[in-house]
């Protein structure tokens, strides 16, 4: 009897002992601990981490600051992945709508001068503008010019007729004889003239060769009466614009193009 008794309670313990570890299932299903535990976690993927990391972890799983113990954001604090007003989401792209207007291309020439044009060229030049449309972009200045039509050789005005003719004594001495003093109501007056050219480039020789004698005061002035000439201004233009104008100033002698203010 006691034999039987040992045996029995030794089996009941056993069999107590394998239901509280979940060996022998539940009354639900048949399904062992292991086996339950093996399905909820993904034991391939787990990792043992020291007590530094864990508490790292547990730092940045705390909820950010402004927020409540629930991790609630504050009242008005922005929710994280909502972008803020006035802002674009990180990564979106920006719409047409939003996208800032491209500056409208600046133009090539601010301001462009012709001229001086005479009064016949003028009109001509004038006639040519018309067909570009400038409109209130191109305006036109008179000023007083030179039609040069020759060129003096001279020594300027000695002040008067005492002068004059003392200068006139030094130049027959260097081997000059070919002058005369300049008389008249004019800034020229008791000027001494050397030679009047109708190129420049003769004048200019004259020049050279009384420097050689020795006559080192001889300048050259350009003659010619006064008249009326014409410049033209046109602001706002583009390369290609500006190079039609420089193709019409190219038929008009003396009319420059140029830059201006």
């Amino acid at each position: 009897m006691l034999r039987l008794a040992f045996w029995s309670l030794l089996f009941l313990n056993v069999a107590l002992f394998a239901f509280a570890q979940g060996l022998l299932g539940t009354g639900k299903s048949n399904e062992h601990e292991p086996a339950r535990l093996k399905r909820q976690f993904n034991t391939a993927k787990m990792t043992l981490l020291t007590r530094d990391q864990a508490e790292a972890a547990a730092k940045a799983a705390a909820p950010p600051a402004g927020g409540d113990a629930a991790g609630v954001p504050a009242a008005g604090a922005p929710v994280a992945g909502t972008p803020v007003a006035g802002t674009a989401a990180a990564g979106a792209p920006t719409s047409p709508a939003a996208a800032q207007p491209a500056a409208a291309p600046a133009s090539a020439f601010a301001c462009t001068e012709i001229g001086p044009l005479t009064t016949s060229d003028a009109r001509r030049f004038e006639a040519r503008l018309t067909a570009l449309d400038l409109g209130d972009r191109q305006s036109r200045e008179a000023v007083q010019a030179q039609d040069v039509t020759s060129w003096l050789v001279h020594i300027p005005s000695q002040g008067s007729k005492e002068a004059a003719d003392r200068k006139a004594a030094e130049l027959r001495t260097l081997g000059v004889t070919n002058f005369f003093i300049m008389q008249g109501d004019s800034p020229l007056k008791y000027a001494i003239s050397l030679g009047v050219f109708k190129t420049e480039s003769g004048a200019e020789a004259l020049l050279a060769q009384l420097n050689k004698q020795g006559v080192h005061t001889a300048r050259i002035a350009p003659r010619g009466p006064q008249t009326t000439h014409y410049v033209y201004r046109v602001r706002g233009l583009d390369a290609a614009t500006r190079k039609r104008i420089e193709g019409y100033a190219e038929r008009y002698d003396g009319a420059d193009v140029k830059n201006c203010g």
